[in-house]
């Protein structure tokens, strides 16, 4: 069956024909036990067939644990995202990025591929000090409006530091996450277990927290 109709497929099409270079997707997954991997891997078999720019290579979470632990990959479904170089640009999808969240998609996978604009000279000076690893996580549900704007700051930083690793994810997916970080509004990011931020805020506040963490 289609994830996407045809109207869907056009319009994601035509906005991916502007990717100037290429990206590639990893996707991780298992055969049993993860309810929604079979459903991520038919939205990027989808997706990414929409684009010849944009790859895709399957690991299984177990037998390819070597590479999930090499990309910090601790739990399934889960998307890294890849420059053309093959270089980790440290923006992560936990979770299947649909609903309103494939605005937050298709956004890290142009900025992967080089489209993106220049952070505020305030804003990078103050990215350029942070000297140790921050590792953000962005809970959101398909359903929150909001929250592809807080997963676009957070990977917008991750892309910008090496020090930075920022995920997506979906609190429905990951319940037990939820809970241990008291998700009870969306979004919600977690900097480095100690620091949360409720709502979605640019990057410049996103990045003044990250220098209290």
């Amino acid at each position: 069956m289609a994830i996407f109709d045809d109207k869907v497929r056009k319009q994601i099409g035509d906005n991916l024909a502007k990717l100037t270079e290429k990206v590639h997707l990893l996707y991780f997954t298992q055969e049993l036990e993860c309810g929604i991997c079979k459903e991520t891997h038919e939205f990027l078999k989808e997706f990414t067939s929409l684009n010849d720019k944009i790859g895709l290579t399957v690991f299984d979470f177990v037998k390819d644990r070597d590479k999930a632990a090499h990309y910090k990959v601790d739990k399934i479904p889960a998307i890294v995202v890849l420059d053309k170089s093959d270089n980790d640009t440290r923006m992560r999808f936990f979770g299947l990025p649909g609903g309103y969240e494939i605005n937050s998609f298709i956004q890290s996978i142009f900025e992967a591929s080089g489209l993106k604009e220049m952070l505020p000279a305030k804003a990078a000076e103050a990215l350029k000090k942070i000297n140790k690893d921050i590792h953000l996580q962005v809970f959101i549900s398909l359903t929150c409006p909001y929250c592809p704007t807080a997963v676009s700051a957070a990977h917008r930083i991750a892309l910008e530091s090496p020090r930075v690793r920022a995920d997506m994810v979906d609190a429905g997916t990951f319940p037990q996450l939820a809970v241990k970080y008291n998700v009870s509004s969306v979004p919600k990011t977690v900097i480095n277990e100690t620091i949360e931020i409720i709502g979605a805020e640019p990057v410049e506040k996103l990045i003044e927290a990250l220098a209290k963490a």
